[in-house]
């Protein structure tokens, strides 16, 4: 039987899990974003493609290095959801 505090606990562990996993992307997307930005307000060129095209091709490296690790980190916490669901 689920109760409130495993519940609760569920969900609070999936977020964690959601941030960890989304953190690297979003801080290199984050990063770039600001040093595109400025470049853009430094040059006063002001058009979208110069912002986006950089922020795409920033987070996509960090996904290709990164993916390793998030594959255990999914891994890790699939199997800890899997192993907790049958326990009262």
């Amino acid at each position: 039987m689920l109760d409130a505090s495993m519940a609760v606990d569920l969900c609070r562990t999936t977020l964690m899990a959601a941030v960890v996993i989304a953190a690297p992307m979003l801080l290199i997307g984050m990063l770039a974003g600001l040093l595109v930005g400025l470049m853009q307000a430094l040059t006063q060129i002001q058009d979208q493609t110069v912002a986006f095209v950089p922020k795409i091709l920033a987070m996509a490296g960090v996904l290709i290095v990164c993916l390793p690790w998030l594959m255990m980190r999914m891994v890790e916490f699939t199997r800890t959801v899997f192993e907790n669901a049958g326990t009262p």
